[in-house]
């Protein structure tokens, strides 16, 4: 755990922005003129390396299009002196450790993600392009973007010979839309290792940062009923549709809006033929927490309002799988909010400070013990829709930002 120098560097800098008062001015230092040079030289090469990314079907567990930008990611890590190791998935894809190592102190861990939500052939319908200032395709923000950020900081810190750190790692995770055991357990056990975890989801529409992030979970009801005849002896049956219905009603008012709580039922299933009562149904829901303590009272919960039920003679059950913990906003992570907002204060720009209800990889990391900060990635919108778009501006600021900040954590 970071207990010694990084830490004390991030008690400083937090330190000083509040020594300055809530009302006062804040002086920030100029740009440092060189990592801003190469990031806006670089603002071509980078938007090329996006496309030729973004033009490549890699949707969860679809392992020649992973395989594809792995490929590419490998081949530009390689050329700055990385290491490589490949960590099987459970889907037959591979996780990428790149390392490269230095002369100081510092461990730091960058991640990202090579997989989309999007299915394969999205990429030939909507491929890359630029329209009034943005770029568009399947994946250019979330996170192809973050891959291009990572890969072009590490190549500003090469062109400046900087090698003040210990180690520096960038993780690219194959199946964080998803989750895995496989990824789980590889960035737990990477966090661990390391001082500090920036992550390269892509920055917030308002060209902000995040501080912390929702848990999320699965909620699953289960529901026996009695088949029979739906036109000649529907009353014997026990509709299971009709029932599940009754309780994705009941149960989707289990959120708390104080608290952040949601629950979004999002997956139905029930029956096969329309003559027939179904005497099976399930429905799953998406549960998004703040608190690991939610997950405790939803779960509960679902238990004890699914025993009131519409239908009589139906058997109704429910679980919650929890997936990625809840990423807490925590002083550490204020720190380096802190720290990241001076190296932004050189462009004369500001990072909004946000919260968000996706689960990423950063909750992993964060719930080892390990300080981390979250949107590091290319600015963008629309996640997860066909309307998905990246701020072709924010490319070099976002270059510069995520240089910067791996120069002040390594002590310079």
């Amino acid at each position: 755990m970071m207990m010694t120098a990084l830490r004390s560097r991030l008690a400083v800098s937090l330190g000083l922005s509040l020594a300055l008062g809530a009302f006062a001015p804040v002086a920030f230092a100029q740009p440092h003129q060189q990592v801003l040079s190469d990031a806006e030289q670089y603002k071509g090469e980078a938007l090329k390396l996006l496309e030729r990314l973004v033009n490549i079907d890699s949707g969860s567990g679809y392992v020649p299009g992973l395989t594809q930008v792995g490929d590419i990611a490998i081949d530009e890590l390689q050329k700055l002196g990385a290491t490589i190791e490949k960590v099987p998935n459970s889907d037959g894809t591979q996780h990428i450790l790149a390392t490269l190592k230095g002369t100081g102190k510092a461990k730091i861990l960058l991640m990202a993600h090579m997989d989309t939500v999007f299915k394969e052939g999205s990429a030939a319908e909507r491929p890359f392009h630029i329209k009034n200032g943005r770029a568009y395709g399947p994946g250019v923000m979330d996170d192809k973007g973050g891959i291009v950020a990572g890969i072009y900081a590490l190549k500003v810190l090469k062109n400046l010979d900087f090698k003040n750190y210990a180690q520096i790692t960038f993780l690219l995770d194959a199946s964080e839309e998803t989750g895995s055991d496989a990824a789980t357990d590889l960035i737990k056990k990477t966090a661990k290792a390391h001082d500090v975890t920036l992550n390269l989801e892509p920055g917030r529409p308002a060209d902000g940062l995040v501080v912390w992030r929702k848990g999320s979970a699965t909620a699953l009801v289960e529901v026996k009923g009695k088949a029979s005849h739906a036109g000649v002896a529907p009353e014997l049956g026990r509709n299971a549709a009709m029932e599940a219905a009754h309780q994705i009603l009941q149960l989707g008012k289990l959120g708390d809006a104080e608290k952040k709580t949601t629950i979004n039922f999002t997956v139905i299933k029930a029956g096969d033929r329309t003559n027939v009562i179904p005497d099976q149904a399930s429905a799953k829901a998406d549960v998004r927490a703040a608190v690991p303590e939610e997950f405790d009272r939803i779960e509960k919960d679902l238990a004890r309002v699914s025993q009131d039920k519409l239908i009589a003679d139906t058997e109704v059950t429910t679980s919650l799988k929890r997936g990625l913990p809840p990423m807490p906003q925590t002083a550490e992570s204020d720190r380096l909010m802190a720290m990241a907002q001076g190296i932004y204060g050189e462009l004369g720009r500001k990072l909004t400070e946000e919260g968000s209800g996706g689960a990423a990889d950063a909750s992993l990391s964060a719930g080892v013990g390990t300080p981390t900060l979250d949107g590091f990635g290319i600015v963008g919108g629309n996640i997860h829709t066909p309307e998905e778009y990246a701020e072709v501006e924010s490319v070099v600021p976002r270059i510069y930002l995520l240089s910067r900040m791996i120069m002040e954590l390594a002590g310079r």
